[in-house]
């Protein structure tokens, strides 16, 4: 019998919560089948069958808090289902399934339906049977749709259903158009508004805005676009441009690259800047390291990888620890102009915005230009508003004539 434990998990991360079970007990697993899910402060965790067997005994149940290295659940290596000892309480045979109120046995002779049982956790089944709730008629929060232990303690129904509980009324009641449904905050979400509020309350948060001429640069993404991508495999954005741009001014204004540790100021000495992605879990901020190390073809190859892994929930923790500055680019949502939050201990935050034609005066003439709004938000205790300023007019040249990166000017 071997046990099976959450992850270590690193000293900023104090616990997490089981989110899902993808296996019940007594069922059969490959080596490296996924168990269960582990959801964080910053990422969800996987947990996977050490070795060929069966998982015998589930310790920790869907919504249980767990710590670093703790118990979860229990497995018997090598063994087939049917062979090894299984917990009692999950004992109960597949096609025969005693009510919960203790009448007459439930017949399940629908394949599909006992499908969809197994596929639930412990704890939907058992909140199934004391509420009388088909967990197939619940609107479910969790990944992929599935439903978990909250859905069933507060369930709201799918439109086409109409189960009612065993006293007869509705478990969600639709009026109208008037309709409500109540969904706990995830640990991710948890964190972020945590976070945001701290940044508000315990910083001098100022910024200072500019807007930056794209014109330079569009044209030189539509005259190499096509040799970028042929000679690296991946598409010519705006987002490497601005990553480097930031690197070389990051360099030039030490302090914007520093962070707060009580009363100390660390200078960094190196580049690992925050690229804000949004996925279906909430906004994360992977991290590219030693951007002054990479080129224009690693920044948009490890943004393109670090974006489809936060779509799909696998950012591991390394992915999103550290960080010395962030970019936050809310033009893609179409935002003119806004005011990024800072993301502590890092001083500054950099926000892009969408880009608009707009007429400007160019040599005493009104020309139609693409323009951008650019953003910084920095902790006025540590940076000066001449530096901040500065630093952000850096970026504007930079990106406006982006020759000079290349020349080193």
């Amino acid at each position: 019998m071997a046990d099976i434990k959450a992850p270590v998990f690193p000293e900023s991360v104090a616990d997490g919560t089981i989110v899902e079970w993808h296996v019940t007990e007594g069922q059969q697993v490959n080596r490296d089948d996924l168990l269960a899910e582990i959801e964080t402060d910053k990422v969800v965790l996987e947990v996977v069958a050490p070795d060929n067997g069966v998982l015998t005994k589930i310790v920790k149940q869907v919504d249980d808090t767990v710590l670093s290295d703790e118990l979860i659940a229990q497995f018997e290596a090598g063994a087939t289902a049917g062979e090894a000892p299984v917990a009692e309480q999950s004992a109960a045979p597949a096609q025969e399934n005693q009510a919960a109120d203790g009448g007459e046995p439930v017949q399940v002779t629908d394949k599909k339906d006992e499908a969809d049982h197994k596929d639930q956790s412990p704890a939907v089944r058992k909140a199934a049977k004391e509420s009388g709730v088909d967990p197939k008629e619940v609107e479910g929060s969790g990944r992929g749709g599935r439903v978990t232990k909250t859905d069933m303690a507060n369930p709201t129904l799918k439109s086409d259903s109409n189960i009612k509980s065993d006293s007869g009324r509705p478990v969600a009641e639709s009026t109208g158009e008037r309709t409500e449904k109540r969904v706990p905050m995830t640990r991710l979400r948890k964190t972020v508004a945590n976070r945001l509020l701290s940044a508000s309350q315990d910083t001098a948060m100022l910024t200072t805005f500019n807007e930056v001429n794209m014109k330079p640069l569009m044209d030189m993404r539509a005259k190499y676009k096509d040799q970028f991508e042929k000679r690296h495999g991946v598409r010519l954005g705006f987002m490497s441009l601005f990553v480097k741009a930031a690197t070389e001014a990051l360099k030039r204004f030490p302090a914007v690259n520093a962070s707060l540790d009580g009363d100390d100021i660390v200078y960094h000495g190196y580049y690992d800047i925050g690229v804000a992605v949004s996925s279906d879990r909430g906004l994360v901020v992977p991290v590219l390291r030693d951007t002054d190390r990479m080129s224009m073809a690693d920044v948009e190859s490890r943004i393109r990888e670090l974006g489809g892994l936060a779509q799909k929930g696998k950012l591991g923790l390394n992915d999103m620890t550290g960080g010395t500055f962030t970019i936050s680019n809310g033009g893609v949502f179409g935002s003119l102009m806004s005011t990024p939050i800072l993301n502590p201990p890092q001083t500054a935050i950099l926000g892009m915005h969408a880009i608009n034609d707009r007429p400007m005066a160019v040599d005493g003439k009104v020309e139609i230009l693409p323009m951008m709004y650019l953003a910084l938000s920095y902790d006025h205790r540590m940076i000066d508003g001449k530096e901040a300023v500065q630093f952000l007019v850096t970026i504007k040249e930079l990106v406006e004539d982006p020759a000079m990166l290349l020349l080193d000017l």
